[in-house]
């Protein structure tokens, strides 16, 4: 068993970690409230903005823009949102399961693969998968701004307006409540139509000027806006997961103190025993 001296300093060490993972508890806590309120906020608009866009493959307009036009699919692109931090539990190593599901099938079905990670965990995983990484961006804090992303995103949407990529996908966590985070993953380009079943059969937007010189703005603001929601989406996520995480590293920390308590009374009490026995023998020899 060990000494009572050693106990007391493992008691001292655990009780200084439970002060950390406490107090990163309780700011993950703060910090998701925020990043809560940004993403209901958001919701409405890049939802709206989706069905809107999805309508426009189901028009018979005039002018069809690129997005809009299904291809073969030789090459797939994947925008992946993770997290630039760890400390959250397994969000990131669901979100890396959910994505290489689905990188095999398309690899399977003999398309190519290509990246665009959004957050320094992401590019730490995929690096080492030696998978072509087109653009990256990361450390974009807890309040991540559209012009932050615009750049990388315009990366895969020239690359797919060239035809280097055939199908787009975006793949970042959704927050359904503080104790559950689902890894997702929504098809960007081409736009895929939500209400197929509720619309008219012959019908069109009115464009001015003109479809032309509207559509290819509108597109592009589609996309950021589906990828700048996946990023404040992903904050909340990783928030709470980081909460929760924190939560049970204290836990944890607590019982282990008790347990080391309750070892290191034995120990104490064995060794107060053993000097009494030594008195005791000490005085029955005299």
């Amino acid at each position: 068993m060990a000494g009572a001296k050693e106990i007391r300093v493992k008691i001292g060490s655990i009780k200084n970690t439970q002060k950390i993972t406490k107090a990163m508890e309780m700011v993950a806590a703060s910090k998701m409230r925020r990043a809560q309120d940004r993403m209901r906020a958001s919701r409405p608009y890049a939802q709206k903005m989706r069905v809107v866009i999805g309508h426009l493959n189901e028009a018979n307009p005039d002018y069809r823009h690129p997005f809009l036009v299904e291809r073969e699919v030789k090459s797939v692109g994947f925008i992946v949102i993770t997290t630039d931090r760890g400390l959250c539990g397994s969000l990131n190593v669901n979100l890396f399961k959910a994505a290489l599901v689905a990188i095999r099938e398309w690899q399977q079905k003999g398309a190519s693969v290509n990246l665009c990670l959004i957050g320094a965990k992401g590019l730490q995983f995929f690096r080492r998968l030696g998978l072509p990484i087109l653009a990256q961006v990361s450390h974009l804090g807890d309040r991540p701004h559209v012009k932050d992303l615009i750049g990388t995103v315009k990366v895969m949407l020239d690359a797919y307006s060239e035809g280097k990529i055939d199908r787009l996908f975006l793949l970042h966590n959704n927050f359904v409540n503080t104790m559950t985070q689902r890894a997702g993953i929504t098809q960007l380009l081409p736009v895929v139509t939500l209400d197929k079943d509720q619309l008219q059969e012959h019908w069109d937007y009115i464009y001015e000027p003109g479809a032309a010189e509207i559509l290819p703005d509108v597109l592009m603001r589609y996309v950021e806006s589906q990828v700048y929601q996946g990023g404040v989406e992903n904050v909340g996520c990783e928030m709470a997961a980081r909460m929760v995480a924190m939560k049970s590293a204290s836990d944890n920390a607590g019982k282990l103190i008790e347990e080391l308590q309750l070892i290191y009374n034995k120990a104490r009490q064995a060794a107060i025993t053993k000097e009494l026995s030594e008195i005791v023998g000490g005085a029955a020899a005299v």
